[in-house]
């Protein structure tokens, strides 16, 4: 039984550990759940003044922070990255990052989540249809232009845009927020379809492109981003796919549409409706987010955080702009996005009815897009603050692997599909609206299987075997397509293929994302799902160039072979839906296009199929992180940033009979990290003693007046 002392004795003893924990977290500038009165404020700050400390700067980074003494000589050191350069805006990033956790919270509810992810569906029911038919209207409108072939021009410009947009909006995203950046994204958006629906040539319709995507990979990957932000990893797959849910309904309608609203002659104005739906299929999520924002406003931790300074309001505009020019790595993405156009856009422009490889007007940036990428390469590692590709993360086969199979994903979809729509209409004699239908095929049906695989994944928590086995699928859909390529008997066989090829997007194409999201932590999420979609877009870039060139220099060589007359040859080539038109199923002409676009298919699948080998090595060395019902990985080691405490057996497996076969690695065992090294990893084969990063946060330290003799390290 306890005595009156005893009690007495409790709880002074829980006071003072409450006192301690409120002055700890006071020192420390992350309050949490501890809110103090004024009073109580300035009797602390008095406090530590007598105890010759300060306060840390909550804004300062927690791994570069000396607390001096209180005759003020010493300051607080300048943040580094892990490039031993100054990242000073650091502490603005953290500031916008824990910001968007407290506006999180806000909806952390049941019903909040069902309004969230409803909201997430409409947004993704208007760009995805948009999407569906702005592909068939881009057609329509190069025919009309009697560019039709250069459809793969177009996207590879719409890629190499979207591949350094994707950098820009991840690093953005953690400087001014989700919300302000979604919204510009639909500015960029409008703007583009605009200029698009109102364009008279090809020059003005690919500039349109060029904003258009600008907003609609924005668009994407700040959802995407915004879904990852609510969910635990358990969860991050069927949020994420919640906005592709749309594809079971515009698979089906987008025929109608696209037939209802006759492209051949309307697409200007077909275009231009999709600046005003568009918007309005967003502005359920805006007002999520604003009621967020408002909720979150009037919280206690929200009004502490606005106490903290960003590196705007403490050193001015141009500083700011200083700061985030280098922060963006403009100058690498300006030199990114130049050498990938000129290498890759020529590609596409030298083939067709005049061959014009020896016109230096494409020799010339061929040139000039290969003389870039050693420029390239050595501004980034000599002098780039922030590098496009962060080397601290992309050197882990979490990583890396994974943006191999995100380049592959794209290049092997334009391969085998760049171009199918118009093998539909040709080469199988399908409608329009039955075109428009099987082109999508696949995403429906990836969508259809998609909540079910999310579901399951929730219970058992490991991607990597699905992983392998949907990049498995893929190369059969590939042979399936490569079989079934034209011709009326073509019609079924093309659907299967496509059927089984959405089954396997299901298994590996959002499921790879989330699986290099599970290895690091919140605050470098955004910066892996950004290279993950750069790398995709790369991949549709060179896979539209790739695909571009086959066409463009084997279809018209192949149809003058077929057809007499160069006249009926170069309409053929050059505007196929004229020539449908004009000439009916089963005549000598129409019989003599169906093999010289069955010709170019073939070609084109082969080399989508000669890919999926590569695609399938990348997924065995994917890492197989357990999905837990955290955000991100919060507790990595110090000097870790991704998450090695795994079972593998596929990768041990695979690492086991190479040993065998590579004489390299013949009868070399593996080396630990550490001394204590039996439960790490056996392919970490790097030793060192202490990791750069570690030297570099034990340089700062807490310290207390001369006059004491301990430490406080943090």
């Amino acid at each position: 039984m306890s005595t009156e002392g005893d009690d007495s004795f409790i709880i002074d003893t829980i006071k003072m550990a409450s006192e301690l924990r409120t002055r700890e977290e006071f020192v420390l500038g992350h309050p949490g759940d501890v809110a103090l009165d004024k009073a109580e404020h300035e009797r602390m700050e008095e406090e530590l003044e007598e105890e010759g400390l300060q306060k840390v700067n909550p804004a300062s980074p927690s791994n570069a922070i000396e607390i001096t003494e209180s005759d003020g000589e010493k300051q607080f050191p300048e943040e580094l990255n892990e490039y031993g350069l100054p990242d000073r805006l650091g502490a603005s990033r953290r500031l916008i990052i824990r910001r968007s956790e407290l506006m999180a919270a806000q909806y952390d509810a049941w019903p909040y989540r069902l309004l969230l992810l409803f909201c997430a569906f409409l947004c993704g029911y208007g760009y995805g249809l948009d999407g569906n038919i702005r592909y068939i209207y881009t057609s329509y409108v190069l025919s009309s232009f009697g560019e039709h072939s250069l459809i793969s021009t177009i996207n590879v410009i719409n890629a190499v845009i979207s591949a350094a947009a994707q950098i820009f909006y991840a690093r953005l995203s953690d400087l001014f927020g989700r919300l302000w950046l979604f919204i510009t994204a639909i500015i960029f958006y409008a703007m583009g379809t605009i200029i698009q629906s109102q364009s008279y040539d090809i020059e003005r319709y690919a500039a349109g492109s060029i904003f258009y995507n600008l907003g609609y990979v924005g668009i994407i990957l700040v959802l995407l981003l915004i879904m990852s932000d609510f969910s635990s990893l358990k969860w991050r797959l069927l949020y994420q796919f919640v906005p592709t849910w749309p594809f079971i309904i515009n698979t089906w309608i987008s025929g109608n549409v696209t037939s209802a609203a006759n492209p051949q002659k309307n697409w200007s104005w077909d275009i231009a409706m999709w600046t005003f739906i568009f918007p309005l299929s967003c502005l359920p999520l805006i007002c999520c987010m604003l009621h967020m924002w408002y909720k979150a406003s009037k919280t206690e931790e929200w009004k502490l955080l606005n106490e903290e300074k960003t590196y705007f309001q403490t050193h001015g505009l141009i500083s700011y702009l200083r700061e985030l020019f280098w922060r963006l790595d403009s100058i690498g993405l300006f030199i990114l996005a130049i050498s990938l156009g000129c290498l890759l856009v020529p590609l596409t422009l030298a083939g067709g009815v005049n061959g014009k490889w020896r016109n230096p007007h494409l020799i010339g940036p061929i040139c000039l897009g290969g003389a870039l990428i050693p420029v390239l390469l050595l501004y980034e590692l000599k002098w780039a603050r922030e590098p496009i590709l962060p080397w601290r993360l992309i050197k882990d086969r979490a990583v890396w692997s994974a943006m191999g199979i995100s380049f592959l994903i794209d290049f092997i979809f334009y391969m085998a599909a760049d171009y199918l729509y118009t093998v539909l209409i040709v080469a199988v004699d399908e409608s329009v609206e039955s075109a428009t239908r099987i082109s999508s095929l696949s995403s429906f049906v990836s969508t259809v299987f998609s909540p079910l695989f999310s579901l399951y994944i929730t219970r058992c928590t490991r991607l990597k075997p699905y992983i392998i086995a949907g990049c498995g699928i893929w190369m059969l859909a590939m042979g399936l397509l490569y079989h079934f390529r034209g011709g009326k008997d073509s019609h079924s066989g093309i659907i299967g293929g496509l059927c089984v090829w959405g089954v396997g997007t299901t298994l590996f194409t959002y499921p790879v994302n989330v699986s290099v999201q599970s290895a690091v932590s919140h605050e470098n999420m955004a910066t892996v799902t950004a290279l993950n979609y750069t790398l995709y877009r790369i991949g549709s870039a060179v896979g539209s160039a790739v695909s571009g060139s086959v066409w463009t220099q084997t279809l018209y060589r192949d149809l003058l072979k077929r057809i007499s007359d160069p006249k009926i040859a170069a309409l053929a080539y050059e505007s196929p839906y004229d020539f449908v038109a004009a000439y009916a199923w089963g005549t000598p002409y129409r019989d003599a296009a169906v093999e010289s676009y069955r010709y170019v298919q073939r070609l084109l699948t082969i080399i989508a199929i000669v890919f999926c080998a590569p695609l399938m090595f990348f997924s065995l060395c994917l890492r197989n992180s357990k999905l837990t019902d955290e955000i991100a990985h919060e507790n990595l080691k110090e000097g870790e940033v991704i998450d090695r405490e795994e079972e593998d057996p596929v990768f041990e497996w695979m690492m086991r009979h190479a040993r065998k076969v590579i004489p390299g690695l013949r009868n070399k065992e593996p080396e630990v990290t550490s001394e204590e090294g039996p439960d790490i990893e056996s392919d970490s084969v790097e030793q060192k003693t202490e990791s750069e990063f570690k030297k570099l946060k034990s340089r700062f330290r807490w310290k207390k007046s001369p006059e004491q003799t301990e430490e406080i390290t943090y």
